[in-house]
C-alpha cells in the first residue's frame, strides 16, 4: 500500500470511529442521569423502561432502514446524512421537558446511529486490506466503548458535583457529532459498491488510488447489476451467517446493556452503597476488554475471541446470580470479570457482520444484524427495572446468564474463521462457484 492508501483507511477507521464513539456516548449517559430524569419528570418504572430503551429501539429501526439506503443509492451519501439528523436530535435534548419528549427526540437519534452501523461497517469492510480487516474494525467497538465510558464519567462528575442539570448532560453529545460531521464530508464512495452496480470506471478509478492492490485485484469478484434484498438473508445461502450474527450479536449485548444502563441502580440492590464508582470501573475495564481483542485478531482468530471470552462472562454471571450476598468483593470481581470478558467478544460484533454478506447485501446484511440485537438490548433494558422489583436479583441476573450461555453454545457451532481471507471467500455461500475462482484468479495475477 503507498503512503495515502494508509493515510485513508486510517481516516476512515478514524471517522467510523467517531460514529461509533457518539453511540456509545448517548448510551452511557442515560443510565448516569436515569435518577435525576425520573425525579425531575417523576417517571413511571415503565417510562424509565422506556426511555432508557427508547435509542435503542432506534437503532433496531434505523440499521435495516440504513442499510437498504446504503446498498441502494450507496455508503457516500448516507456517511453524511445520518450523522446530520443525529446532530439535529442532540441538539434537542437540550430543550425537552417532558418524558414522551426526550422519548421521541431520542427515538430519532437511535434511528439515525442505527443507520450508522449499517453504513460504516460495510464501507471500512470493503476498503481494508484482508490482513487488517479484522483489526480495523475492531477499533470500531474501542471507539464505542470509549464513548460510553467518556459520557458515564463526565455524566459522573457533574452528577456528583451538581454542575449541570440532565438535559445538558444529555445534549453533551452535540460537541462530538459536529466534529465528525464536518470530517466526514468529501469521503469517496466504496469502489466495490459502484462495481456492483455495473459503474466499473469509476470503481476501478476510485480503488486506484485507495485500495491495495490485492483488494483491487479482488473487486473482480463483485458481480455486476446482481439484484439482491432484505428476503434473501434468509435464503438457503444466508440463512447461517444472519442466524449467526444476529444470535450472536444479541446474547452479547442484552446482558450488557440491561446491566450497564441500570449499573449504579443494580449494584446498590447488590448492597454496594456507591453504586456510580462501581459503575465507572465496570465501564472502565470493558475498554481494556476492547483493546485485548484489537491487538489479538490478527493473531489468533476470529473464534479464539469470540467463544472463550463469551463462556468466561457467562460464568461470571452465573457465580454473582448465586453468590451475590457472600461478600460485595465477590460481586464486584465478577461483574468487572464480565465487563472485560463480554467486551472482547463484542468487539467481534463489528467484525463478523461487515465479513459474511456479499457487497450487494452487506449493507442490509449489517443493518439487520443491528437490528436483531437491540431487539434484544431494548427489552432487557425495559425489563430489568421491573424484573428487580419482581423477583429480585438472583432470578434476574440468571436470566442474563442463559442468555449468554445460549449465544456461547450458538457461537460454537455456527462461527466461522475469517482471518486473512479476502471478503470473496469470506462472504456467505452465494458467493461461491465461477465468482469467487474468478475473485482468487485476478488476486494471484
Amino acid at each position: 500500500m503507498s503512503d495515502k492508501q494508509r493515510k485513508f483507511i486510517l481516516k476512515l477507521t478514524v471517522l467510523i470511529s467517531g460514529g461509533m464513539l457518539i453511540d456509545g456516548f448517548i448510551l452511557g449517559a442515560i443510565g448516569i442521569v436515569m435518577p435525576a430524569i425520573t425525579h425531575s419528570l417523576q417517571l413511571s418504572l415503565a417510562w424509565q423502561g422506556l426511555i432508557g430503551a427508547s435509542a435503542l429501539i432506534g437503532i433496531f429501526l434505523g440499521g435495516p432502514l440504513g442499510g437498504y439506503l446504503a446498498d441502494k443509492i450507496g455508503r457516500k451519501p448516507m456517511f453524511t446524512v445520518d450523522l446530520a439528523i443525529f446532530l439535529l436530535g442532540s441538539v434537542l435534548q437540550f430543550f425537552v421537558t417532558e418524558a414522551w419528549q426526550l422519548f421521541a427526540v431520542r427515538l430519532v437519534m437511535g434511528i439515525a446511529i442505527g443507520a450508522d452501523y449499517a453504513i460504516g461497517w460495510p464501507l471500512l469492510a470493503e476498503f481494508a486490506p484482508a490482513r487488517l480487516r479484522g483489526k480495523l474494525l475492531c477499533v470500531q467497538e474501542v471507539g464505542w466503548y470509549v464513548g460510553y465510558l467518556a459520557s458515564y464519567a463526565i455524566g459522573w462528575a457533574l452528577t456528583v458535583s451538581n454542575s449541570a442539570n440532565w438535559n445538558v448532560i444529555l445534549g453533551l453529545s452535540t460537541l462530538p457529532t459536529v466534529i465528525v460531521l464536518l470530517a466526514r464530508l468529501g469521503t469517496p464512495e466504496s469502489p466495490r459498491w459502484l462495481m456492483s452496480k455495473g459503474r466499473t470506471e469509476e470503481a476501478l478509478a476510485l480503488a486506484e488510488q485507495y485500495m491495495s492492490p490485492e483488494e483491487r485485484a479482488d473487486l473482480g469478484s463483485t458481480q455486476v447489476g446482481r439484484t439482491l434484498g432484505f428476503a434473501s438473508l434468509f435464503s438457503p445461502a444466508y440463512a447461517k451467517a444472519t442466524v449467526f450474527v444476529s444470535v450472536f450479536w444479541i446474547c452479547l449485548v442484552t446482558p450488557y446493556f440491561a446491566i450497564g444502563t441500570f449499573v449504579p441502580t443494580v449494584l446498590e440492590q447488590l448492597g454496594l452503597e456507591d453504586g456510580l464508582t462501581g459503575g465507572l470501573a465496570i465501564n472502565a475495564i470493558a475498554v481494556g476488554g476492547t483493546l485485548i481483542a484489537v491487538a489479538l485478531i490478527e493473531k489468533v482468530g476470529r473464534r479464539k475471541l469470540a467463544i472463550p471470552p463469551f463462556a468466561l462472562a457467562t460464568l461470571a454471571l452465573f457465580i454473582v446470580a448465586f453468590f451475590w450476598n457472600v461478600s460485595p468483593l465477590v460481586t464486584v470481581g465478577c461483574f468487572l470479570v464480565f465487563s472485560l470478558a463480554n467486551a472482547v467478544s463484542t468487539t467481534l460484533t463489528g467484525v463478523y457482520p461487515g465479513e459474511v454478506f456479499p457487497t450487494e447485501i452487506r449493507g442490509v446484511g449489517v443493518g439487520f444484524a443491528t437490528a436483531a440485537s437491540r431487539v434484544g438490548a431494548a427489552a432487557g433494558t425495559f425489563l430489568l427495572p421491573l424484573c428487580l422489583e419482581a423477583y429480585g436479583v438472583t432470578t434476574t441476573v440468571l436470566i442474563a446468564g442463559g442468555i449468554s450461555l445460549f449465544g456461547v453454545i450458538v457461537t460454537y457451532f455456527l462461527a466461522p474463521e475469517t482471518k486473512g481471507k479476502l471478503l470473496s471467500e469470506t462472504s456467505a455461500p452465494s458467493a461461491a462457484g465461477s465468482t469467487r475462482e474468478h475473485g482468487r484468479r485476478m488476486a494471484r495475477t
